[in-house]
């Protein structure tokens, strides 16, 4: 195991699947929390410096924060549905609880401003089709800039690739070396779902990279469900879903920018893929959610 590769249960806290601090991570401003909602019994979430969407993995829940509720319908799994969520602001109790039990991810920012509650619908999320051939990927982007202005530092994405294709590629970086316009932290929380193609499992498994130019990062490792990985620099991708089990992940990015922003360099080695898009046909596996549920 890497210190950037953190498999599934190295970052449990107690029944909690994930607990990621800045800290834990060694940089300033990104974390993710994964919780496990117990049916019927309420959670309270104190969010300190932190600015967080309440993300339903699987289940739905109500959210209470500054006194206003959010009913959250949530999904059966990653891979059946575009989920509504709920942005929560820094310095707040937030009470969670679902009656039919959940487990519901709070990709986090430590930020300055405090902003107000706010409650993303589903069916207002965009859904983009990127790539193409066995580069085609689903990407759902509830809480990026021009989509969901209604943050201070925290950026936030969920990808889906369908199996043996292949994401987060070409290889870009957002990080302090030039020509990068901007840096961020970034998190990957993977989901890999098994045979049937929508229930996550640890049996499937898929791959992933990053690197750097002058090589102090070059890892290639396998990622299975539920496992998270770190970038905090260089280049990262591809994500590879192997044959038979479809990948998601959860993208999470913060950094210094007064600015919030997700512009990125590519690998220059590696950018000349992008040309072959445009003659190249999507797999028509993509999209595969939309808040209506599985397209295909």
């Amino acid at each position: 195991m890497t210190h950037l590769h953190r498999p599934h249960g190295t970052l449990a806290d107690g029944d909690d699947p994930v607990l990621l601090r800045p800290e834990d991570a060694g940089w300033t401003y990104t974390g993710l929390r994964v919780l496990r909602l117990v049916p019927g019994r309420r959670r309270a979430v104190v969010t300190g410096e932190f600015e967080a969407f309440v993300l339903p993995l699987s289940g739905g829940c109500t959210v209470e924060v500054d006194g206003e509720r959010f009913e959250l319908t949530g999904r059966d799994s990653v891979f059946t549905r575009v989920t509504d969520f709920a942005y929560v602001p820094r310095d707040a109790e937030v009470l969670l609880w679902s009656e039919a039990g959940a487990e519901v991810a709070l990709p986090m920012a430590r930020c300055a401003r405090r902003l107000t509650p706010r409650y993303g619908p589903a069916e207002q999320v965009p859904v983009e089709v990127r790539g193409a051939g066995s580069a085609t990927r689903q990407v759902t982007n509830f809480g990026v800039p021009g989509v969901w202005d209604h943050a201070d530092k925290l950026i936030a994405c969920e990808l889906i690739t369908p199996d043996g294709n292949w994401s987060s590629y070409p290889p870009h970086k957002h990080d302090d070396t030039e020509p990068c316009p901007v840096i961020n932290e970034e998190v990957y929380y993977f989901r890999i779902a098994g045979r049937d193609g929508t229930t996550p499992d640890r049996e499937g498994f898929g791959f992933h990279r990053t690197y750097t130019d002058d090589g102090t990062i070059d890892e290639d490792v396998v990622v299975r469900d539920g496992d998270v990985f770190l970038i905090p620099r260089g280049y990262h991708g591809p994500c590879v879903a192997a044959p038979g089990y479809p990948m998601y992940y959860l993208n999470i990015l913060a950094g210094p920018g007064q600015e919030r922003s997700m512009a990125f360099c590519d690998d220059p080695a590696h950018t000349w893929v992008r040309d072959t898009w445009a003659t190249t046909p999507t797999d028509p596996r993509c999209p595969v959610t939309s808040a209506a549920g599985r397209v295909r």
